[in-house]
């Protein structure tokens, strides 16, 4: 069942401030937090060997009635839909990023909307307008429109897929909450991320996307899409639609074909795409080729968007780009992916990778860093990745490739695995809350400790340890800075989860919402 009963949710009431009467936000926060899947219920499904199937987008399409919408109405916010599994929330950044300077330079769009996940600090981080989180007073607003229309709400067909009065769970909540917002707000483009997959992935009730994008495919997500590549390309081509323009770029061969296959049985035109040569005097930050990728990919999807949107646009590709897209690309904001830090003592080198290859690609990147900024001082890793067993085996590509990396030969001198616990001492932030990890698996560290293990294996020169907190690990790490000689730094990468990304840029920061 992918939905939670009213009757069974445990917080459903609100409290108003005075002066105000507006619901504080951490109501809603609470309130979204009881729709996550509990790890119990999570654990007997997956023994049952229950997936997402086609039920999910028919889900979706009744809880979008029950709150007064069809598909259809989605036509009016003229979306962008993004799939992959690497890169698919920069290019969602660098398509937001062209549309805002364009929407800034010719007035369209006219409102922007933004839809990723996961967040970093705030939740509310996920739904963005003219890309900028929306605030907590209309975050609390529109949450408990939604929350009381699905409450209220009968059955009204027998077809219906899901009980009268329930409501969906925590991420498929916010996908039918973002186009609530957008819709009432006036949007009119959006770019839409997938969560997991795309075939039955919340977003893909849209029917008529004005483009779809596929970035670079690898293995995630093992349990839910498959264990090869071709099978995971089968879902994320799910969010192809006849009728609208989709892109990807190169592919291995196995999911290629895939993509490929599937068009042609959807009537879609799949246009492959090279690295745009109109990026040649552009400024991609990190100058890597998969940036590269991840940034045409976006210069297509946004040249399809304005060609809807904008009678007077049309893509010239044998000449440069508009300077709209120029900025748009060179000064994209999107954090905690290949972002530093610099502080007394530590450069902070912060990146959400969590897959065998982005990973690799996060170490090339960290030790390119250090060279290219000429940063003397040991390397200290800051890694976790809760609830996923094959993590384990991540390590072996990160540990080498930061060795092979590196002029010397220099790997990590520091490794600590932590928990995304955010606090030693009051635990998570309220928007980090995780009911979907074995909390026994947190209490004893038990991920972390195999971790370690394997650390150890890998190399048995680093200093490798396990502690429970991020709050703990960045503590360590600075303290580290402590015994080091004048002009040497601390080089400390944080990676392995947008989640521990999360948290530890809310230490750093301290910011409500990045």
């Amino acid at each position: 069942m992918a939905s939670q009963a009213a009757t069974t949710s445990t917080i459903s009431t609100r409290t108003y401030n005075a002066k105000t009467d507006r619901v504080p936000i951490q109501d809603a926060i609470d309130a979204l937090n009881s729709l996550q899947t509990p790890f119990a219920v999570i654990e007997a499904r997956r023994k049952a060997g229950v997936r997402p199937g086609a039920t999910s987008v028919q889900e979706m399409s009744t809880y979008l009635a029950r709150i007064g919408y069809t598909a259809r109405d989605l036509d009016a916010l003229n979306i962008v839909h993004v799939a992959g599994t690497k890169g698919k929330g920069s290019t969602c950044a660098f398509v937001d990023s062209v549309l805002a300077r364009y929407q800034k330079a010719r007035g369209v769009p006219r409102r922007l909307g933004l839809f990723t996940s996961p967040h970093l600090v705030a939740v509310r981080e996920r739904i963005r307008i003219d890309s900028t989180p929306i605030s907590e007073e209309l975050f609390a607003r529109y949450f408990f429109d939604v929350w009381d229309r699905l409450a209220a709400s009968p059955a009204q067909l027998d077809t219906d897929v899901v009980p009268p009065g329930s409501r969906p769970i925590y991420s498929r909540y916010l996908t039918l909450m973002s186009f609530h917002v957008f819709l009432s707000e006036g949007v009119d483009a959006a770019v839409y991320e997938t969560g997991i997959g795309g075939e039955y992935d919340a977003t893909n009730v849209v029917e008529r996307p004005v483009a779809s994008g596929i970035s670079t495919l690898g293995i995630d997500h093992v349990y839910v899409l498959g264990d090869t590549v071709d099978k995971i390309a089968w879902h994320k081509a799910g969010i192809m639609k006849p009728g609208s323009p989709a892109f990807t770029i190169e592919q291995v061969p196995a999911a290629a074909e895939v993509l490929r296959a599937r068009a042609a049985d959807k009537g879609v035109n799949l246009k492959v795409l090279d690295i745009d040569p109109r990026l040649a005097p552009v400024k991609i930050r990190p100058d890597a080729t998969f940036q590269k990728k991840n940034a045409t990919l976006a210069i297509a999807l946004a040249e399809a968007a304005l060609s809807k949107l904008d009678p007077f646009f049309s893509p010239k590709p044998d000449s440069p780009l508009p300077q709209e897209f120029v900025d748009g690309l060179e000064q994209v904001v999107w954090r905690g992916r290949c972002e530093v830090k610099e502080e007394a003592g530590v450069a902070w080198h912060v990146d959400g990778a969590h897959t065998v290859d982005s990973l690799k690609m996060a170490a090339r990147w960290f030790v390119e860093e250090c060279v290219e900024r000429r940063k003397p001082g040991p390397k200290v890793l800051i890694f976790n990745q809760q609830g996923r067993a094959e993590a384990v085996g991540f390590l072996d590509g990160l540990c080498n490739t930061v060795r092979d990396a590196d002029p010397d030969g220099v790997g990590f001198k520091h490794v600590i695995f932590c928990t995304n616990v955010t606090y030693a001492e009051t635990g998570y932030k309220r928007d980090f809350v995780n009911h979907q990890i074995n909390p026994k698996d947190i209490e004893k560290l038990t991920a972390q400790h195999v971790f370690a293990e394997r650390w150890s294996a890998l190399d048995p020169s680093a200093y490798v340890m396990v502690v429970p907190s991020i709050e703990e690990a960045i503590t360590k790490a600075r303290s580290l800075a402590e015994t080091l000689e004048g002009g040497e730094k601390v080089q400390a990468l944080i990676t392995g989860s947008l989640h521990l990304v999360g948290g530890a840029l809310q230490i750093l920061e301290g910011a409500d919402a990045l």
